[in-house]
């Protein structure tokens, strides 16, 4: 054990070289690592939709809240549209590219080129519906598009 005098070092001791002290941005950096070692040791034991027979990784039904379609507006302020809904419509081969991309993303913005609001709306509204994604938020002719990985999500939702 350690003499009455003696501090025991702390858990940072291990990153820093010795020091005894340990500043903010090392104990991030220590809870990360302890955290990512936690994950490796745990990969493929923990899976969310294991339990959940009702969640198909095709179409998951999510009901968001206004706090998280807030969110990811501002997630996707800085994005382009992806992808460009032409005078041909909604076809499968669009959706399957739409399918596609919310997968790798989760969070996509697609450009409709419809001449009128009502059949905007409609295609907006028939590509989130097969595609199985949330409708965000529409202006103009960009609608953004979300849909949570079926595998590992990258974009953590706040609780809202």
């Amino acid at each position: 054990m350690y003499a009455a005098r003696e501090r025991m070092p702390s858990a940072c001791a291990f990153f820093t070289k010795g020091s005894a002290k340990c500043s903010w941005s090392q104990r991030w950096l220590l809870l990360l690592r302890v955290a990512i070692a936690w994950e490796r040791s745990n990969a493929g034991r923990h899976d969310t939709l294991r339990g959940l027979p009702h969640l198909t990784a095709a179409h998951m039904t999510v009901d968001l809240t206004a706090a998280q379609i807030r969110f990811l507006r501002g997630q996707a302020h800085g994005l382009k549209a992806m992808l460009q809904v032409g005078g041909k419509g909604l076809t499968d081969t669009l959706v399957s590219e739409v399918e596609g991309a919310l997968e790798h993303h989760e969070l996509i913005k697609v450009k409709v080129a419809a001449a009128d609001r009502e059949a905007r709306d409609a295609l907006v509204g028939a590509l989130a519906e097969r595609s199985g994604a949330v409708l965000v938020q529409r202006i103009g002719h960009v609608a953004v598009l979300y849909r949570p990985n079926s595998e590992k999500r990258q974009i953590i939702l706040p609780r809202g």
